[in-house]
């Protein structure tokens, strides 16, 4: 087989398109392969598909993928039309996406690499800058996030992520059901979630059944304002609750422990992490070590027993039964006279609402809880991102369940 037959099977080409030249440069390790348009061929507007006269052409190159270890280029004259609605465009070639210096397969190879490693290893592994790199991944969040189906989620999860220590955030919108990032807004401020909620037809507002979040104001009020019914579907997650009460659990060991150790006494050295941990991941071992403590007449014990009591409460299925065990809870930690426990069931009680929510949907953040790990490793991957966009990018292409690559390559 002759090379020009050789490359026309490789690029798949077909009429009007064909291999004109193969030119080898063994000097520079380069092959060049000219592709030619026959002539006489319609023209036709890349927008809306007319017929059109030809205005001019335009000598464009594309890298593609390597052929023997040799980097291989194709060159064509690519015509530009002129079209009477849409002015002076350049035509589609079939084996790249308008704007791209690459070839629609050597981006596809370069997507498939950005899934294994970070962009700077992709640049040295395929001899292209870091900005080369990261504009391809950009192009294929663009083509993914434009090229997908309308979606129809009935349980979200709302989160929130930090791009950079500050307090700089941004909210990250799950499909729950799906494990899949929806929407990256830059911010955690209500306008930011009401961008997502703007995307929304009312039939698609109407379908979602529940929305799990933490107790943070901007969410609250842009849920109440955009979705029908939001008030019985606001779901405070289990494991912010938990949060909040294993933090107030650890200023009571914190501040026991100082006066203790006035006292000569140091009955919760060491014992940081042994109220934090989570009693179901415990070992036979580890509960044994804590029984001690635990059962002792410890401010900390009762603390942790305070907490872990609101922590069974998550198992309802009945609205009533589960108001009453709160309630319960309530008036247990509210008479604690541990100001950080207190302070803590004040919140829970104003949001008492949507942790009956939560419990009775069954509703947790546990995805996005899941999704927010995934996006750790992201950054741990870049080593960090110095601008946001980039980092939304980043979480789409790994997280968002986009199909990434160029039309003809699918």
């Amino acid at each position: 087989m002759r090379d020009k037959d050789l490359y026309t099977q490789i690029l798949g080409l077909h009429s009007p398109w064909q291999v004109g030249d193969v030119e080898l440069n063994t000097a520079e390790g380069e092959v060049k392969v000219h592709v030619e348009r026959e002539p006489g061929t319609t023209l036709s507007c890349p927008k809306c598909g007319k017929s059109c006269s030809g205005y001019d052409n335009r000598v464009k190159q594309w890298r593609h993928l390597d052929t023997c270890q040799f980097k291989t280029i194709l060159v064509a004259e690519v015509p530009r039309i002129q079209c009477p609605e849409h002015g002076v465009l350049m035509i589609q070639v079939p084996w790249a996406e308008p704007g791209s210096g690459f070839t629609a397969l050597f981006e596809a190879l370069v997507i498939d690499w950005l899934k294994e490693a970070s962009i700077q290893a992709v640049a040295r592994q395929m001899n292209l800058s870091w900005n080369v790199v990261d504009g391809i991944m950009q192009r294929a969040v663009k083509r993914g996030l434009a090229h997908r189906k309308a979606q129809k989620p009935t349980r979200l999860g709302i989160d929130e992520t930090s791009f950079r220590k500050g307090h700089d955030y941004v909210s990250v919108i799950t499909d729950t059901d799906e494990g899949i990032v929806l929407h990256v807004a830059q911010d955690r401020t209500k306008a930011s979630l009401d961008e997502y909620y703007d995307t929304l037809k009312p039939k698609q507002k109407a379908a979602i059944q529940s929305i799990s979040m933490d107790m943070w104001p901007a969410y609250i009020s842009s849920t109440l304002e955009h979705i029908p019914g939001a008030e019985d579907k606001i779901a405070f997650d289990k494991f912010h609750v938990a949060k909040y009460l294993g933090e107030a659990v650890d200023k009571v060991r914190k501040a026991e422990h100082k006066a203790l150790q006035k006292q000569g006494r140091d009955d919760l050295t060491g014992s940081k992490y042994k109220w934090l941990r989570n009693p179901q991941n415990m070992s036979t071992q580890h509960w044994r070590e804590f029984k001690d403590l635990r059962e002792s007449v410890l401010k900390t014990a009762r603390a942790w027993a305070i907490k872990e009591f609101g922590m069974s409460l998550w198992h309802y299925v009945n609205r009533t039964w589960a108001e009453k065990g709160w309630k319960r809870w309530l008036s247990w930690a509210v008479r604690s006279r541990l100001e950080p426990i207190k302070k803590v069931a004040k919140t829970i009680k104003e949001h008492l609402w949507g942790i009956l929510n939560a419990v009775v949907l069954k509703a947790d953040n546990s995805h996005a809880e899941s999704i927010n790990s995934r996006i750790k490793m992201v950054k741990v991957r870049a080593r960090g991102f110095r601008n946001k966009q980039r980092f939304c990018n980043a979480i789409y292409f790994y997280l968002g369940g986009l199909n990434l690559y160029p039309e003809s390559v699918k």
